[in-house]
């Protein structure tokens, strides 16, 4: 299967590093606006170059296309690349609005590709136990949860990150992981109240989801913290807590993208002590589901979802007011 990264900024680079050792595909090209970023990371992959996204699909017809890109370039490219017959990798969120991503699955159904979007929580081992015992009923009936997301601000590296039209700020960009992840764990979201503090130096979320089976999550998120990025997740039940703190987890590594040559990146992502990391097993997941024709942990209404409730905190955000599903 031949296999392509748009982007080559922290994630593009990621992406396009472990397929560059996956034994079931061949990264054949990487493409940047900036040819120099692409250039830099198709010599680390040993794969060709490309400046322009219209003239690596010409030249090496891939099967499958990562989209690495800035949010709000999301749709754009999913759409292009599905028009032309090749499956989609789309980094999250899965768009801005709700109906860009309802276009975007569209447009995969149509040209008859699939598409799957880097929930990647989901694949941290830490996170899925959590799931699992929450399935398994070892917490009895769920009460409260709390889940937490804290690093520096985006906006410092990549100047896209600040401006809210461009990244839905960090509700959608940061935020949407642990409400994906929740919504995963617990079912579906009745309700969504929050609060969002957004400056120069900063943007501060806290939101309350209240599930329709009775249970109780909140979530904060936090651009602009001074210390090291890190995540915590809990979920209480009348049986029992399960929790898990990078910042405790010793065997909990983080994977710093900023390190290397090309100066700071936009993203700081959690690792995994194993051999390969979450990010590995998720992009190795959806090839699988494409050369074995089956459904993803991760669906793309399961992305429209977590689309929809992250807009429903940034609502909730402006007016004060619950927002309703």
């Amino acid at each position: 299967m031949k296999v392509v990264v748009v982007g080559c900024g922290g994630m593009g680079r990621i992406h396009a590093i472990h397929y560059a050792s996956m034994p079931e595909v061949e990264l054949v090209g990487v493409c940047d606006i900036e040819v120099h970023l692409a250039e830099r990371l198709a010599d680390e992959t040993n794969c060709r170059a490309f400046a322009s996204y219209e003239e690596m699909m010409s030249a090496v017809k891939p099967d499958l296309v990562s989209i690495a890109l800035p949010t709000y370039l999301h749709k754009e490219y999913t759409v292009k690349t599905a028009a032309l017959g090749a499956h989609v990798v789309c980094e999250k969120p899965m768009a801005l609005t709700l109906e860009d991503a309802a276009e975007m699955i569209r447009a995969c159904k149509q040209a008859d590709v699939r598409l799957f979007v880097g929930h990647v929580v989901r694949f941290f081992p830490e996170y899925a136990d959590i799931k699992r015992k929450v399935e398994a009923g070892e917490l009895g009936k769920l009460g409260v949860a709390h889940a937490k997301r804290s690093g520096s601000h985006p906006a410092k590296v990549k100047e896209w990150f600040g401006n809210f039209e461009q990244s839905g700020g960090v509700i959608l960009d940061l935020m949407v992981h642990d409400i994906d992840f929740m919504r995963w764990a617990l079912g579906e979201v009745k309700s969504v109240y929050a609060l969002n503090r957004r400056d120069q130096e900063m943007d501060y979320a806290l939101a309350t989801l209240v599930f329709q089976q009775g249970a109780v999550a909140n979530l904060e998120a936090f651009w602009g913290y001074p210390g090291p990025f890190h995540t915590k997740a809990e979920i209480a039940g009348s049986d029992g807590i399960v929790r898990n703190s990078s910042l405790e987890a010793q065997s909990l590594q983080m994977v710093r993208t900023s390190e290397g040559q090309d100066g700071p990146a936009a993203v700081e992502v959690p690792g995994s002590p194993g051999y390969h990391d979450p990010y590995y097993y998720e992009l190795r997941h959806f090839v699988r589901c494409i050369r074995e024709n089956r459904e993803s942990i991760v669906t793309p209404n399961d992305a429209y979802k977590a689309v929809e409730i992250a807009l429903a905190a940034i609502e909730s955000a402006k007016t004060g007011a619950a927002v309703h599903l």
